[in-house]
């Protein structure tokens, strides 16, 4: 009963954001955004709020890359401390000569590498959420090396699973996002870029809400719009009209089976210190089952022509996958790492170490795991 309760209330909460979406004026909000100051993240304006973009034809040849990674975390109960990284790579060539090319290249961490290294003897242990982060920087520097090799005049779309901001690295100290954006993720970028390669990260079933926190700043009474100062004590403000709808319920509506949203700019001020000239935008892509939130850097976002074959081309791979693209699901089933796969590795890693007689002896607890007791 409650969550009919709420079902009801959310909807209303809908329908009247979209009446707002419909009505406000484009230019007017975008200059009370850029002197707003809010507590949230707010879509930057590019070309509007409500167009509706129909998907080019796809080309009669084309290719599709995509990675995807998983991983074995160190094991702290582990005689040895050491890490594996497996990436998934895929290519997929449509057309007149298909082909397709599928394999995995696992790495092992061990030593410098599983240490993020800073002035004055700081660092990091890359284990845990930093070792997830690796993993993203290393599916890009992947996906980066399998273009290198393609001709740069055949359509293509590069595709990687997730966002393409690093949003985890902010939990770590400023060495670790120099060490894994500036050496790492943004060298892939300008590889790419070099190459003007489609690149575009898929993102399924967005939780986002960048876009109706834009309608939060038009339904805000206040100019410019300052919300620690001028709302942190009321119980109750105008931009609570909006609360609970995400971006996809917007544009679940709005937009028609195949159609993508505008291009809008986020509006982080993580990626706006970071990511120079490799600004992260994105559009909502509506599909037959869901609104999906495609990521694209700055120089796809800026050429027309690579974003109509990033929107032709992963509605076809979507199309082709049953509401997901392809070249990513392939992408995951060569990355996956399954349970059976982490125990065989550790028995490896035990039996390498018992070879040359070196100790293997690891804590009590993983001793305990190990026997049966009556």
């Amino acid at each position: 009963a409650r969550l009919r309760a709420e079902e009801k209330s959310r909807a209303e909460r809908i329908t009247g954001a979209l009446r707002l979406l419909e009505s406000v004026d484009a230019g007017s909000l975008k200059e009370k955004i850029d002197a707003s100051t809010t507590t949230w993240l707010v879509a930057g304006l590019t070309s509007g709020l409500v167009q509706r973009h129909r998907a080019p034809a796809c080309p009669a040849d084309f290719a599709v890359l995509a990675t995807d990674g998983s991983h074995i975390d160190v094991d702290r109960h582990s005689s040895v401390k050491c890490s594996l990284v497996n990436i998934g790579s895929v290519f997929l060539q449509y057309g007149e000569n298909p082909d397709a090319s599928l394999e995995s290249r696992a790495s092992l961490l061990f030593g410098d590498d599983l240490v993020v290294a800073g002035p004055a003897g700081r660092e990091e242990l890359v284990e845990g959420a930093l070792l997830g982060l690796r993993r993203g920087v290393e599916e890009l520097k992947a996906l980066a090396r399998l273009a290198q090799g393609l001709p740069r005049a055949r359509a293509m779309v590069a595709l990687v699973d997730g966002s393409l901001i690093l949003w985890g690295v902010q939990a770590f100290r400023e060495f670790v996002a120099d060490e894994l954006l500036g050496n790492g993720f943004l060298a892939a970028l300008d590889a790419m870029k070099e190459r003007r390669l489609a690149l575009t990260s898929y993102i399924s079933y967005p939780r986002s809400t960048d876009v109706v926190n834009a309608l939060r700043v038009a339904l805000c009474p206040h100019d410019p719009v300052d919300c620690d100062r001028q709302c942190s004590e009321e119980r109750s403000r105008a931009c609570d009209a909006v609360a609970g709808v995400r971006d996809r319920d917007l544009f679940g509506a709005l937009l028609e089976e195949g159609e993508r949203s505008p291009l809008f700019l986020t509006g982080s001020p993580f990626v706006h210190k970071h990511y120079g000239e490799h600004q992260i935008h994105f559009f909502y892509l509506k599909l037959d089952e869901e609104v999906a939130r495609l990521e694209v850097p700055n120089w796809v976002a800026a050429d027309e022509e690579l974003v109509g074959q990033v929107h032709a081309l992963v509605l076809d791979q979507c199309r082709r996958g049953h509401g997901y693209p392809v070249a990513l699901m392939e992408a995951h089933e060569k990355a996956v790492v399954t349970a059976i796969d982490r125990e065989r590795f550790w028995e490896l890693i035990e039996m390498s170490l018992a070879r040359d007689r070196m100790d293997i002896t690891g804590s009590g607890k993983q001793q305990s795991k190990r026997l049966r007791w009556a």
